[in-house]
């Protein structure tokens, strides 16, 4: 099937009179499911209290710790380089301030769990009435048909992932294939920014910059001291990529959209298997789930 779809245009954006309701854009199905509806009910994990009361009641403290301990435990006791290389984009030394001492307080197994009971007290607390709803299950069957026959070659922690069982609770499955529809995406956004010659840092300032902000202002690289930010900055802009006052050049840009097109591309053949009418049947499900995630602030 093709990688896009057609989608409804907003009101007022014809700017030519129509009698048609439907625009001509195309739209990657890859990122309209993953990125904008899936990815919502995955990051419950990393925004909600009740994941990381969960893992803090397993002896963690703070929220870093637990956050490495959960986001690894499918790949089981690896060295900090095995985390910080299939994470990219942590600065020195984040990860191996957690790993692999994460592990003298929980095992991988306990921390998979907590993470899941966690995450769905999450979605049911945030969803309310929505979550015990056919469109839900319907949703979850779909979702997970998706993420457990993604093409694995080259996924590493999506693989890792996938050797976990699938749960049989409808919101427990939602959020589990939304994982793993997240990382296999993720997975292959590492491989294009890799292709790009971007590495994890730079990635955080190419994306400040595609959000409106100054790189500085980005909290994902506060962990840098204010010379190595310049010198990740400097190192852009020496390329041509990023000008004088840290906005994009127009290579810039280009580099940073050529990389998302590959990232698209990339988790498209996950979709593959869906029929036309089952795509709009799980963008229809998870549209209302994803807008009540996202209203309450994330």
């Amino acid at each position: 099937m093709s990688a896009t779809y057609t989608t409804t245009a907003p009101a007022g954006s014809d700017p030519k009179p129509s009698t048609s309701t439907k625009d001509t854009r195309m739209e990657p199905i890859a990122r309209r499911l993953c990125q904008q509806l899936l990815e919502p009910i995955h990051l419950v994990a990393y925004m909600s209290d009740e994941p990381t009361e969960e893992l803090q009641a397993l002896g963690y403290e703070g929220y870093w710790p637990g956050y490495f301990a959960a986001r690894s435990a499918p790949l089981g006791r690896v060295p900090a380089e095995v985390v910080d290389a299939l994470f990219y984009n942590f600065a020195p030394g984040e990860v191996a301030a957690c790993i692999p001492s994460v592990w003298d307080i929980a095992t991988p197994e306990a921390v998979l769990a907590a993470r899941q009971k966690g995450s769905v007290t999450a979605l049911r607390r945030i969803l309310g009435d929505l979550a015990d709803t056919p469109a839900l299950a319907r949703a979850a069957d779909l979702a997970t048909r998706v993420a457990t026959n993604a093409p694995m070659d080259g996924r590493i922690l999506y693989a890792a992932l996938r050797s976990l069982p699938v749960p049989d609770e409808p919101v427990a499955r939602l959020w589990h294939a939304a994982t793993l529809l997240r990382e296999h995406r993720g997975d292959g956004h590492l491989a294009a920014l890799v292709s790009a010659g971007i590495d994890g840092q730079e990635a955080h300032v190419l994306h400040a910059i595609s959000q409106g902000m100054k790189p500085e202002e980005y909290g994902r690289l506060n962990p840098l001291t204010p010379t190595q930010l310049a010198a990740v900055v400097d190192g852009l802009r020496a390329r041509g990529l990023v000008d004088a006052s840290a906005g994009f050049t127009a290579a810039g840009r280009e580099t940073k959209d050529r990389i998302e097109s590959v990232t698209d591309a990339l988790a498209a053949p996950a979709y593959d298997g869906l029929e036309p009418g089952e795509v709009d049947q799980l963008i229809a499900d998870l549209e209302p789930l994803a807008a009540t995630i996202n209203s309450v602030g994330y």
